[in-house]
C-alpha cells in the first residue's frame, strides 16, 4: 500500500467522522444556544435545565439523520473492503 492511499483513506475516515457526528453536534449547539438565550431572558441560572432539551433534541436528530448515517457508513465499509482486497491482490 503507497502512502498515498493511506492519506487518501484516512482523509476520507476524518470526513466520514465529521458527516456522521455532524446532525447530533449541531442539534446541540442550536438547542444550547435556544436554552441559554431562554435563560438569560429570564434569568434562570440552572445548569440542568439545558440536559433534558439537548437529549430529546439528539435522539430525535439521530432519528432523523440514522438512515443517512448508516448509508455513509456503509458505503464507506464497503469501499475499505474493496481497498483491503486490491492489496490483497496485488
Amino acid at each position: 500500500m503507497q502512502s498515498v492511499d493511506l492519506a487518501a483513506i484516512l482523509e476520507q475516515t476524518l470526513i466520514v467522522a465529521l458527516k456522521l457526528s455532524a446532525p447530533a453536534l449541531l442539534t446541540a449547539l442550536a438547542v444550547g444556544l435556544l436554552v441559554s438565550l431562554v435563560q438569560a431572558v429570564t434569568q434562570i441560572n440552572e445548569a440542568t435545565l439545558a440536559f433534558v432539551p439537548k437529549v430529546l433534541a439528539i435522539s430525535v436528530a439521530l432519528v432523523v439523520a440514522g438512515s443517512f448515517m448508516t448509508s455513509t457508513l456503509m458505503t464507506f465499509s464497503r469501499h475499505l473492503f474493496d481497498q483491503m482486497i486490491l492489496v490483497g491482490a496485488t
